[in-house]
């Protein structure tokens, strides 16, 4: 067997007709359901954006939870520091 049949799974001919085979299925299984290409990057986009946004948001609602607690945090610990020397 040549490197290139190897590297491909097959003779080219049977190749071809594989994934022929395996398109119209995709195909006809993808319009069936309504779906396009198209839809498919940009439902992955949206997707994708929407995890980034989440986390971002997360990551906001966060910080604001250690901003709040530091304004109380800190002035009662520099408190107890000067306090706490003899």
């Amino acid at each position: 067997m040549s490197d290139m049949n190897r590297f491909i799974g097959g003779s080219p001919g049977s190749v071809l007709v594989r994934l022929l085979f395996l398109s119209l299925l995709v195909g006809a299984f993808m319009a069936f359901l309504d779906i396009t290409p198209f839809g498919l990057i940009e439902g992955l986009y949206n997707w994708i954006s929407s995890v980034l946004d989440l986390s971002l948001e997360t990551v906001q609602e966060i910080g604001l939870w250690v901003l709040y607690g530091a304004v109380v945090v800190v002035p009662l610990w520099v408190l107890s520091r000067l306090f706490s020397r003899r």
